[in-house]
């Protein structure tokens, strides 16, 4: 028996049309499938209810794959796909696997030979190195820096350090009601020369990204960035 595609569909970071930010080719790709694997079944439900592809949603069927799923869990969700399935993996916003849920199911379905298809879509990650006008030749994604302050501290001159050093761009990301904080130490612990990108609310309306130096940052007003999706990258 023939084993079905996974396919990593992304989705819109933003409040908006998903056609307006991902490639009308997702379609057809979308509009085949009739399972998916979710972050989140709601948001899920809701994302495929806006692309407009021509299925009534109460005929599709969706399994959550989250912080909440157990390892062992994951061997469940892809029995549709070993007896020749597709399905297709989709997170909260941006792309499967990075920095998002998918990428332990995106391992299992290697380790028994089913075939994984990325599609093209937005990430926060991405547009936001390609945005800042820092160093995108060599860069690192740190995800979430301690939430506790000697810690946070800590990691904050161990990145500056290692952006000096390698002349590596460093990127992490902070839950979205602490970035006035995190934005408030970067500018305390971080050199008046280190350069300090943010990027917020990407691909929406209300984006705003701006890349300066601490001591620039500081002689400014400061950039309404609380509860809103954010991206820092300091060099």
């Amino acid at each position: 028996m023939n084993k079905g595609t996974l396919y990593l569909i992304p989705c819109p970071i933003a409040e908006t049309s998903p056609f307006d930010v991902l490639p009308s080719a997702n379609a057809s790709v979308m509009a085949s499938l009739d399972y998916f694997i979710v972050e989140n079944v709601r948001s899920a439900r809701r994302f495929l209810s806006s692309a407009k592809l021509g299925h009534p949603i109460e005929e599709l069927e969706f399994a959550e794959l989250n912080e909440h799923t157990r390892p062992q869990e994951i061997e469940q969700l892809i029995k549709p796909l070993l007896a020749g399935r597709n399905a297709g993996v989709i997170s909260e916003a941006g792309v499967p696997g990075v920095a998002d849920p998918g990428a332990d199911v995106v391992a299992l379905c290697h380790r028994h030979g089913i075939k994984v298809v990325p599609l093209v879509g937005p990430s926060s990650i991405l547009m936001a190195m390609m945005a800042s006008g820092l160093n995108g030749q060599s860069f690192a994604f740190n995800g979430y820096l301690p939430v506790k302050l000697p810690e946070q501290i800590n990691a904050i001159r161990h990145f500056e350090k290692r952006a000096q050093t390698e002349r590596q761009s460093q990127i992490f990301i902070e839950a979205p009601y602490r970035n006035a904080k995190l934005f408030e130490e970067l500018l305390s612990v971080c050199s008046p020369t280190t350069q300090l990108c943010v990027a917020c609310d990407i691909s929406g309306p209300e984006e705003f990204i701006a890349t300066a130096t601490v001591k620039e940052w500081k002689n400014r007003t400061r950039p309404e960035i609380n509860k809103r999706p954010a991206i820092f990258i300091i060099l």
